[in-house]
């Protein structure tokens, strides 16, 4: 157990001087400069991101219902139908 312990603290205070380090870049990201319009659009993006995955997901799950269904009726009319055939 302490040897977690250890590893864990080492791998903190060896990563610090990374997080901690400002760039050549003074913070900017893959993105460019973050300002209030970025923020605010981003934000935009999750708040309807967020239903159109809810719907898709949904949509995604009906289908996948509805040929489970299918699937257990002609297994059920396959079967029924196997007494009319007759057979061995």
């Amino acid at each position: 157990m302490w040897r977690i312990a250890v590893l864990t603290v080492s791998f903190l205070a060896l990563s610090a001087p990374v997080a901690l380090a400002e760039g050549h870049d003074g913070g900017e990201g893959l993105y460019g400069p973050t300002d209030d319009k970025v923020v605010t659009y981003a934000g935009f993006i999750l708040i309807a991101g967020f239903p159109i995955l809810a719907l898709v997901l949904t949509l995604i799950q009906s289908a996948l219902e509805r040929r489970k269904d299918r699937r257990l009726a002609a297994a059920k009319a396959r079967k029924q139908r196997a007494d009319l055939r007759g057979g061995w």
